[in-house]
């Protein structure tokens, strides 16, 4: 099979989650081009060269630009700060490579735009880390979604929330406003807006009413913890939808949720059936159907391990449980399998979907501080 040479800007938290999933997608599918990590790049020589040893990259820079000059690399997947997204993707781009960049697709709207913009005019092909659509029970649910099992939307409930973010956390990038762009919007509702509008395949088209909240108002520098600085990011997002096919819907963000880890929460409720899925228990679907009669009624789980879900035929014997790791296992697959002319499993978002994103977290950010709705049209 023919080499799909790969190019990582970035080695920490996503880097290592990105570098796992590179390394084991060809041993799991049977792709049309096998990935080779050939260089990763970033900031520190010394935690690079053990960054790379590890996880089987070929060979390091410290200029993530050596890398995108590099002929080897046909893709380059950026896991930078969100500040970093624009300027190294374009870069990409105008080299005539194919990006993969984590989200949110950028930390500003117009950082968003020129990346969409360069996407278009460019001849490579892109797409974004939202990696919870690569849940074999998120899958499992776009699946009966768009098959109709669920006939017509009315409610969407989604919530992301994690409870690591209180006063005692440091000011690590994700607090700081010029790097992340936004908090806990920005890093966990950008994941629940894609959800929503990935599982439901239709577009908010008014945010209603938003509240943004910043609790913590200073953190302690990493460096030096005997100094405080200010934190320039929300803690804490809520807001209201509507969607353009008339359900409505109601999200949460917060990274103050006090004995919650990692709770990704979405619930769709239509005429015909709801669908109910919690990514503490990532490999559960629940689905109630309406057609049930009353005196049987109730909510089944899916387990969603089966050799019919999604990517599971390509992992372990039916039962055998998937972890958040395979999640970017799952979207390196489909990623190579697009740029192999082939079809991923589901849907991969794109720049110029992850900008419709953007433009919603725009739109929530706009109504706070309006304190009103806005429309996505207003948003460009």
């Amino acid at each position: 099979m023919p080499e799909l040479g790969i190019g990582l800007i970035g080695s920490k938290f996503m880097g290592r989650a990105h570098s796992n999933a590179w390394m084991s997608a060809h041993r799991f599918f049977d792709l049309p081009r096998t990935p080779a990590m050939r260089i990763v790049s970033a900031r520190n020589a010394d935690d690079l060269a053990r960054f790379a040893s590890r996880w089987g990259w070929e060979r390091t820079t410290t200029d993530w630009r050596d890398l995108i000059a590099n002929p080897a690399i046909d893709l380059v997947d950026v896991t930078t700060p969100n500040h970093l997204h624009a300027e190294q993707s374009i870069a990409a781009l105008e080299a005539g490579q194919h990006v993969a960049c984590e989200k949110p697709l950028a930390g500003t709207l117009a950082d968003a735009r020129q990346m969409a913009e360069a996407a278009s005019a460019s001849s490579a092909q892109t797409f974004v880390w939202y990696s919870y659509r690569r849940v074999p029970a998120l899958g499992l649910a776009h699946r009966l979604i768009a098959d109709g099992r669920l006939g017509r939307l009315y409610h969407v409930r989604a919530a992301y929330l994690q409870g690591w973010g209180g006063a005692d956390t440091p000011l690590v990038w994700r607090f700081d406003a010029a790097q992340a762009g936004s908090g806990a919007l920005g890093d966990l509702g950008a994941h629940i807006v894609d959800l929503a509008r990935f599982l439901t395949g239709d577009e908010i088209v008014e945010v209603t009413g938003a509240i943004e909240e910043r609790f913590i108002q200073d953190r302690a520098l990493p460096e030096d913890p005997s100094r405080r600085v200010a934190s320039s990011v929300d803690d804490a997002v809520l807001f209201l939808g509507r969607f353009a096919g008339g359900a409505v819907a109601s999200f949460e963000a917060t990274r103050l949720a006090t004995g919650v880890k990692n709770s990704n929460r979405i619930e769709i409720h239509g005429e015909l059936g709801a669908l109910a899925f919690d990514f503490t228990r990532m490999n559960e679907l629940r689905v109630w159907d309406a057609s049930t009669p009353a005196g049987e009624a109730g909510w089944t789980t899916i387990q969603t391990t089966h050799h019919d879900h999604p990517w599971c035929a390509s992992y372990w014997p039916d039962g055998h449980g998937l972890g958040y790791e395979h999640t970017f296992v799952n979207q390196a697959a489909d990623i190579v399998r697009v740029l192999g002319g082939e079809k991923p499993e589901v849907p991969l978002p794109d720049f110029a979907d992850a900008y419709i994103t953007q433009r919603v977290l725009e739109a929530v950010v706009t109504a706070a501080r309006r304190r009103g709705p806005v429309a996505l049209e207003e948003i460009t």
